[in-house]
């Protein structure tokens, strides 16, 4: 086990690029997911089309061909991208895909009767969705996008295939440096229930606040 905690630096620098990675990939998620759940429910037919397109097509392809096509596709258009950033990117954009059909229902739960009182204001299509639907959509879509953050964590673990240093990638590189396989892999394991146990107690708190903010609502 020596060996092994005198690599855990290694495995620690690991674990801060997963969580950059995590970070990273998570705001593109949910800015391109907000947006593609917008043309989800777009009164314009060419919107509705292209949203679903895109959430059909990304969610029925694996995470490791959007990365491979970040990092080894783009070149060939004369695009290289590092592969930090191809995996953050290939990531981001996969993971908006579910998030965008997880706002799309949250948007869609929202009550007729409210969207018909926004339009008898005056207000536009981008007003009513800004100030009343997303609003109440978000508070119903918390936790599922909670639960979403949480398997978008450990979906970084794909990016060791393309040479990203995170956790994963830096486990291997000290289990073939002491060949203490049990052990290294039960820190690294260690090492991802820090990161995600954490996650997974907020996300099951938000679930819980949301249970009753809805059951409030309705008496």
């Amino acid at each position: 086990m020596t060996p092994v905690l005198e690599q855990l630096p290694l495995m620690l620098a690991g674990l801060v690029t997963t969580i950059q990675l995590a970070l990273l990939a998570g705001v593109i998620a949910l800015l391109w997911g907000i947006l593609i759940a917008l043309f989800r429910v777009s009164p314009l037919a060419p919107l509705r089309i292209l949203g679903a397109v895109y959430v059909e097509f990304v969610r029925n392809v694996p995470l490791l061909v959007h990365m491979f096509f970040w990092v080894f596709g783009l070149p060939f258009v004369g695009i290289t991208l590092p592969e930090f950033v191809g995996a953050f990117f290939g990531l981001g954009f996969y993971t908006a895909a579910f998030v965008a059909e997880v706002i799309r229902a949250g948007i869609v739960s929202v009550k007729r009767g409210q969207l018909e009182a926004s339009r008898a204001l005056g207000f536009s299509y981008v007003e009513m969705m800004r100030l009343v639907v997303l609003p109440q959509a978000f508070s119903t879509v918390v936790p599922p996008l909670g639960n979403l953050a949480l398997a978008m964590t450990k979906n970084t673990s794909v990016a060791t295939s393309i040479l990203v240093p995170e956790l994963l990638y830096q486990t291997q590189v000290v289990n073939s440096r002491t060949f203490a396989t049990y052990p290294v892999f039960f820190v690294s394991a260690m090492l991802y229930l820090v990161l995600t146990l954490p996650l997974s107690r907020l996300v099951s708190v938000l679930e819980r606040r949301m249970t009753r903010y809805r059951q409030v609502s309705r008496a």
